[in-house]
């Protein structure tokens, strides 16, 4: 099925829809605010590590994908889909800014009979409160003259046995005709639709999603901190708690959340439900939680040298891995960066490595990764293990190092001097 369509964002979310469609014969505009981005993406270089270079220079050059600043490209698509960011303030409420932004941008080249869907992560409401009301503003009515509906991302970047067309896509309309439409839409590259009552509905099923595994991880995170304090072993206790073939699921500890979902997504319901008078006490126990975990694992850190008769000041310490998870570049909110920033409050003297990230810029520390050569590991008073990217031998690693604190427990039992969280 050929269709033209546009889509708002060209960044982790938008990107990997606009190649799942182009492949499945659609025509397909990304818009974008960024010039660089728009110049990268017109030549057919990509910048998200989910999209080979390859396939995205092959759509570029056949026609099927192109790029523009120019929100006037929008009038020529049957369906526009907004996926740009939705991060919080400074004061950690929602900021759909961006979003209402896109929406202004895109009302004056709104036509009849057009779909508009919001792929962007917010907050119950929004779709009706943000983007209908200045959708409407010229006179065109939603659900008449033209179809609205929101279906939140399910993007996990660097997964690869979930795709776009093989995860299940949530829809819901403003109307069953609107709902309809969006079906039709996503069903040229999804396998299965799954749709709901409202945009409302949608909406709240992404955040239901994150929110249950911030509260899983936060529950496991506390009991790392527990059994540290009972001198037990939080991973055989996991291990052994996963042999439950019902009633149990696993969730590992960790030094923290990162991306761009998971630590953000619990902040946008429990602003929605104060607006209701309804206090999310259990969710923002679990963020309070996953929050404090790079501290603890930097009181972790200053102990683990203190039993070898080292304080953190002046000592080397070697981070590996500071993306927010495996094997992936992306370092938004990463737990590494809020722990290198304790570390060299500290007066640590760090170094990291990671192959996916090649510099760290963060707050008023700088550092390029380092080779994983026998120097850096072998000079270093403690290597930290923060991300367990694949292709690492850490087995080598702790054979090397003078003591390793593995955040990860990927250091296979009896090798070298190791601390696990």
């Amino acid at each position: 099925m050929s269709a033209q369509i546009a889509i708002i964002g060209a960044g982790y979310v938008g990107l990997p829809l606009a190649v799942a469609f182009a492949e499945a014969g659609c025509r397909v505009t990304c818009v974008d605010v960024d010039a660089a981005r728009v110049a990268e993406l017109a030549a057919g270089r990509t910048h998200v590590e989910d999209v080979p270079g390859a396939t995205l220079a092959r759509l570029v050059q056949a026609g099927s994908i192109a790029a523009t600043t120019d929100y006037a490209a929008v009038a020529d698509a049957e369906a526009i889909l907004i996926c740009v960011p939705t991060p919080l303030s400074e004061n950690r409420e929602p900021d759909v800014s961006i979003i209402a932004s896109a929406t202004e941008s895109i009302r004056p080249h709104l036509r009849r009979g057009q779909l508009v869907v919001l792929e962007s992560t917010t907050y119950p409401g929004t779709t009706r409160e943000v983007l209908q009301p200045v959708l409407e503003r010229d006179g065109l009515v939603a659900g008449r003259d033209f179809h609205l509906a929101m279906s939140p991302e399910r993007i996990d970047p660097g997964r690869t046995d979930f795709t776009v067309r093989t995860t299940p896509k949530v829809v819901g309309g403003l109307t069953p005709a609107c709902l309809d439409r969006a079906a039709a839409l996503y069903s040229i590259c999804v396998d299965r639709l799954v749709p709901v009552s409202s945009p409302d509905a949608a909406e709240l099923v992404k955040l239901l999603e994150n929110i249950f595994r911030s509260v899983n991880i936060a529950l496991v995170n506390e009991l790392a901190m527990l059994c540290d304090r009972l001198s037990l072993n939080v991973w055989e206790v996991v291990d052994a708690a996963a042999t439950k073939p019902y009633g149990f699921m696993r969730f590992s500890p960790g030094p923290g959340l990162g991306g761009h979902c998971i630590p953000i997504d619990p902040f946008y319901l429990s602003w929605r439900a104060r607006q209701f008078d309804f206090q999310t006490e259990f969710i923002e126990l679990a963020g309070k939680v996953n929050t404090h975990m790079p501290y603890y694992c930097a009181e972790r850190v200053s102990r683990a040298l203190n039993s070898h008769r080292k304080p953190v000041a002046g000592s080397r310490v070697l981070l590996l891995g500071v993306s927010y998870k495996a094997d992936v570049g992306d370092v938004r909110e990463s737990p590494a960066l809020r722990l290198i920033e304790l570390l060299d409050e500290l007066g640590a003297d760090l170094a990291y490595h990671d192959p996916h990230v090649p510099a760290v810029s963060h707050g008023r520390v700088e550092l390029t990764s380092s080779p994983l050569d026998d120097g850096a590991v072998a000079d270093a008073d403690i290597v930290c293990i923060v991300t367990a990217h694949s292709g690492i031998d850490y087995a080598e690693i702790a054979e090397r190092a003078k003591l390793v604190l593995d955040f990860r427990n990927v250091v296979p039992a009896g090798e070298g001097r190791v601390e696990r969280l």
